[in-house]
């Protein structure tokens, strides 16, 4: 072999020569080529290894939740028979409809639910209030890290103020009020009483305000109360209950659009600390009207009762500080650190009563927010009472 060495043969190729009379053949990989071979034999072991962890988490981690979230709303009987799941809902979501529009009880995307007789009646507007509009304006020029929506109307004249009102904004806890409407439309329509009783279970408990969160599980509560909690106390616990009760969101979003509204919407439960439930200033000035002056929407005792809760707010540092001795003031309040409003019906010593909707977008938890629907309130008070 050394003599083969020193004729020029090199080892490492593929040739044949004569070596002692033999034919002999020299299979040899090249020697760069080894570590190409032991690198993919750890690419593939990394591959195999990914794969298997891949399987790990599928087994452990998505089937299990798809298990319990999914099959077993499907198939598996649950203790508590009240809630119904909605698996329409859960294949899609209902911030993702293009309408609220329903057709024998399945989802319909080709009928608009604004092409129907609007069930609330709408606020007429004669016109609009330029001294007290300017001096709004002029109030937002002292705030100007708040973008405020403003909404009043005048019982008597019709006359208003819009300040960005048909603007969308975070609802907060305000959307407790067409949950309301919706709840006394389905005790009118004769699907629940108030004198029903719905336990407290894990499902509905949830933290933010309300103090229906720390009680014993399993304790029993009428509609009535779990209302009530809802409006004075901003209950997000009892405002589940309800919600659920009713028949969840999607109930909900569809009785809005039948009330003629377009912009509000029921997108999560509560506490709705990322603000996706949405409303605007104008479309709740026209749910207000419409639950205090329309007995073609709601009946006498169903009003009534709605104005009993929103008569005992315990909130009354916003739209309430504003108003004069002796006002009376229907409303509901809502806080997300980086929205704070107020809506409501003010009538004052004189008589003199107006709708005023104060929605404003701050930075986190600013005091400016407040300040500014204090005085802003002040301003609107003042110019009716004139």
């Amino acid at each position: 072999m050394p003599k083969l060495a020193e004729q020029g043969y090199n080892y490492y190729d593929n040739y044949s020569y004569s070596y002692g009379g033999d034919n002999v053949r020299y299979l040899h990989f090249r020697e760069q080529n080894r570590p190409k071979k032991k690198l993919k034999r750890k690419r593939n072991y990394m591959q195999f290894g990914v794969c298997c962890a891949l399987v790990l988490f599928t087994l452990f981690c998505v089937m299990p939740f798809a298990f319990n979230n999914i099959t077993k709303a499907i198939f598996a009987p649950t203790p508590y028979k009240h809630i119904k799941t909605d698996i329409n809902n859960i294949a899609f979501p209902t911030h993702k409809y293009i309408s609220n529009s329903w057709f024998m009880g399945v989802r319909d995307f080709r009928q608009e639910a604004s092409g129907k007789r609007a069930q609330m009646t709408a606020l007429k507007e004669n016109v609009n209030m330029p001294v007290l509009q300017s001096e709004l304006e002029e109030l937002g020029k002292l705030y100007p890290t708040v973008k405020p929506s403003v909404y009043v109307w005048d019982y008597e004249t019709q006359n208003y103020v819009d300040l960005e009102a048909s603007k969308s904004f975070s609802a907060a806890s305000i959307i407790k009020i067409p949950i309301l409407i919706d709840l006394f439309k389905s005790v009118e329509a004769g699907q629940l009483t108030l004198d029903e009783e719905i336990p407290l279970t894990e499902y509905y408990r949830t933290e933010g305000s309300g103090n229906l969160q720390f009680k014993a599980q399993n304790s029993m509560y009428t509609i009535d109360e779990l209302a009530r909690r809802m409006i004075t106390d901003s209950d997000n616990s009892a405002t589940n209950m309800i919600m659920a009760k009713i028949g969840s969101m999607t109930d909900v979003n569809q009785a809005i659009r039948n009330w003629g509204l377009k912009n509000t919407e029921v997108q999560t439960w509560l506490p709705d600390l990322k603000g996706t439930n949405r409303i605007t200033a104008r479309e709740m000035a026209q749910m207000l009207y419409n639950i205090d002056d329309n007995n073609k929407f709601l009946s006498e005792a169903s009003r009534n009762k709605i104005l009993d809760y929103m008569g005992h707010v315990k909130n009354n540092r916003l739209i309430a500080a504003g108003l004069g001795a002796g006002a009376v003031f229907y409303h509901k309040t809502g806080d997300i650190g980086t929205m704070l409003g107020d809506a409501g019906i003010v009538i004052t010593p004189n008589g003199k009563k107006y709708v005023v909707v104060i929605l404003a977008n701050r930075p986190h938890n600013a005091p400016a927010g407040k300040d500014y629907i204090v005085h802003a309130s002040e301003i609107i008070y003042n110019y009716m009472v004139k």
